[in-house]
């Protein structure tokens, strides 16, 4: 009976083991013809089993995402094809198919060639700006001379998680007319006051400054982590050639930091085509419609005119329009970076 047991032990130690065995000996030492190979069974019903554990931890995310993500997106596509309005809240019925009418309408209407035109603007001069001035934050943060360096992070990304509209109230202040901070700064030179929100030529521009100081912290501290993963060995043989520290910049932190621009670029692009709280905020979209964004004008022709079909084809435009952009900014930086 003990060399029996003895036995059956040994057997499960290899199956456990997946050491190799000879398959031809039974459960007593015997040869009795050819036994499967428990180890590999055992493996098998691991992989079997942590697959389902692994599908039965995902389904509740899965669910949560098709029934709050995708649903609703599929929901808005068809709806972008109907002429559904605040009548067809009460009753879906009113609700008609009319196709391609939504999108026709929306490319024969000038408020919206207007809307896209001041968003392409801000896009065009405000992301530039904030890569530019996150980048010199985070080398100046970065750099060896400075002291106090997480005292410097935290006060560059506060204005990041401040409420806008606390951040109006005083940026508002700054771009008052008479009493703003900003006209008695350029008062001191000669420059006559601006009515910065007031004036279609300048209130864009405000904006834009407004922005980039809100968001620039964020970018800052992505590019700061881009920098701290360049080896110090590249700048030291670099120092040793006789390299100025503008070759250093040129040759070593920006090819170095080329994925991390990308990536940087392409989410401040991304956020800047859906420019809203800020002209919500400050002017409106006004005045004149020189502050109005393609998403202000979403939410104008959705929840102010309750022209929810209509809205819903300038979401998918809008959609479209950062999709080629994201494509061709890959493209270009990918075919840059090969060079």
């Amino acid at each position: 009976m003990n060399t029996g047991h003895k036995i059956l032990n040994d057997e499960m130690f290899l199956s456990r083991s997946q050491t190799p065995f000879d398959s031809t000996i039974g459960k007593r030492g015997v040869r009795n013809g050819a036994k499967p190979n428990f180890g590999i069974r055992y493996t098998m019903f691991n992989i079997r089993n942590s697959g389902g554990t692994a599908a039965l931890f995902l389904f509740p995310a899965l669910a949560m995402l098709a029934v709050f993500f995708f649903l609703p997106v599929v929901a808005s596509f068809v709806l972008s094809f109907t002429d559904f309005d605040i009548y067809s809240l009460g009753n879906i019925h009113f609700a008609r198919f009319v196709g391609f009418e939504n999108y026709v309408k929306l490319f024969d209407d000038p408020l919206f060639w207007k809307a896209l035109g001041n968003t392409f603007y801000f896009v065009v001069v405000g992301g530039p700006l904030s890569l530019i001035v996150s980048l010199l934050a985070a080398l100046a943060i970065n750099s060896r001379l400075v002291r106090f360096k997480g005292f410097f992070r935290l006060v560059y990304f506060a204005p990041v998680v401040t409420t806008l509209v606390a951040v109006s109230v005083v940026w508002r202040f700054i771009y008052h007319p008479r009493f703003g901070m900003l006209n008695y700064a350029l008062s001191v030179f000669g420059i006559s006051p601006i009515d910065w929100l007031g004036n279609p030529h300048w209130a864009m521009p405000a904006v834009i400054l407004l922005a980039v100081w809100k968001n620039f912290g964020y970018n800052m501290i992505i590019f700061i982590a881009g920098l701290q993963n360049i080896p110090d060995y590249l700048y030291e043989a670099a120092r040793i050639d006789g390299a100025s520290p503008f070759d250093q910049f040129k040759k070593i932190t920006l090819p170095m930091l080329a994925p991390t621009t990308l990536f940087v670029g392409i989410i401040t692009m991304i956020g800047y085509f859906q420019l809203f709280a800020e002209p919500y905020v400050m002017t409106q979209g006004g005045p004149l419609d020189s502050t109005l964004s393609i998403v202000l004008l979403m939410y104008q022709q959705g929840f102010r005119w309750w022209n929810m079909g209509y809205a819903a084809a300038i979401a998918f435009v809008l959609f479209a329009i950062i999709f080629l952009a994201t494509v061709v900014q890959y493209a270009v930086q990918r075919k840059h970076s090969d060079l």
